[in-house]
């Protein structure tokens, strides 16, 4: 833990913690006059506005990567398209989508939106954090912090698909499976003070169960997201897909409106300062993606190249100025 005081109620900054503290700063940030992000009636600068919000979105999601390389690896390009497809109507793949059910997710899709206006994409720019290995064992309960997690998977209680992993910072696939050592997780362990709370209390064969006790006001914090399959008899969970979101939904937990305030600044603020220059030599040190395929990345940056080209040339036209391509030597 690089801050000690990551639970300081003067700050409020919620994190991904069960800790009571955290609970108070979460109520805070929601609900307290004083400690509530509220830009329409502020006096602060564009600048200002998104320097808080960067911060407090931050300081929940990944408040322990390092601010420059969350930029550059952990930062979108651009927040994606999430709406389905549409069929064009007589095109043999129509019986097709229709059989599949994607013409009636389709409409679907087009009901919410007209109910709840647009998905709120806004979040979808942590996605690439949601993937790391700690977030899932956070996400998965089978941790109380998400400091907690990062200490078991460095410290080798954790395997991805049956081996060993202990790089905390790999970012997983679908269909990838950790499995946590039961040993390991605090909440099989007898409690080491007063603040825990027995589950198998009240039950009459309480010897004969699994020992279980949870931290103290951790209801709030007992779910788990839709992309994630647990199962807690063997200790281990299935990442089955990339978070998305819906019209009046995300995906991706966060302790602030998914598509509000705070999320627009904090994204306006790092598509203006976020590097975007990956060569091949800083992307062989990169964090381990287990999604990454260096085919489609070459492929995905010609087509932005070219793209250039062709606004370059069309800017260019616009003036007057005709650009030719250089001689080839």
């Amino acid at each position: 833990m690089r801050d000690v005081g990551v639970y300081n109620v003067a700050r409020a900054m919620p994190r991904m913690s069960w800790h009571p503290r955290n609970l108070y700063n979460l109520w805070q940030c929601s609900f307290s006059p004083k400690k509530k992000l509220d830009f329409k009636t502020s006096n602060d600068t564009l600048f200002q506005q998104r320097w808080k919000a960067k911060a407090a979105v931050r300081a929940y999601h990944g408040d322990y990567i390092p601010e420059k390389i969350f930029k550059r690896w952990y930062i979108p390009d651009n927040l994606p398209n999430i709406r389905p497809k549409k069929v064009v109507k007589g095109d043999d793949k129509e019986s097709l989508e229709e059989f599949a059910g994607r013409k009636q997710r389709e409409d679907e899709y087009e009901t919410d939106e007209a109910v709840y206006d647009m998905a709120p994409v806004g979040s979808l720019m942590f996605a690439e954090v949601e993937r790391r290995i700690d977030t899932i064992v956070f996400r998965s309960c089978f941790a109380h912090s998400i400091y907690e997690a990062r200490r078991l998977v460095v410290h080798g209680y954790v395997m991805l698909n049956g081996k060993k992993h202990q790089n905390a910072n790999t970012r997983l696939k679908p269909g990838d499976m950790i499995t946590v050592d039961h040993k390991a997780i605090r909440f099989f362990k007898p409690p080491r003070d007063d603040c825990i709370d027995n589950v198998n209390a009240t039950e009459p064969d309480a010897e004969k169960l699994t020992p279980f006790h949870l931290p103290l006001y951790a209801s709030p914090w007992l779910f788990i997201p839709s992309y994630i399959e647990p199962n807690f008899a063997t200790c281990s969970a299935i990442y089955v897909r990339h978070p998305t979101a819906r019209p009046g939904y995300s995906e991706i937990p966060t302790p602030y409106d998914a598509d509000g305030e705070v999320v627009r600044l904090a994204w306006e603020w790092y598509t203006k300062r976020g590097p975007r220059i990956r060569s091949k030599t800083r992307l062989a040190r990169m964090p381990e993606d287990r999604a990454y395929v260096p085919e489609l990345r070459e492929q995905a940056e010609s087509r932005r190249i070219q793209q250039q080209v062709l606004a370059r040339r069309a800017a260019a036209a616009g003036f007057g100025i005709i650009r030719t391509p250089p001689p080839k030597s």
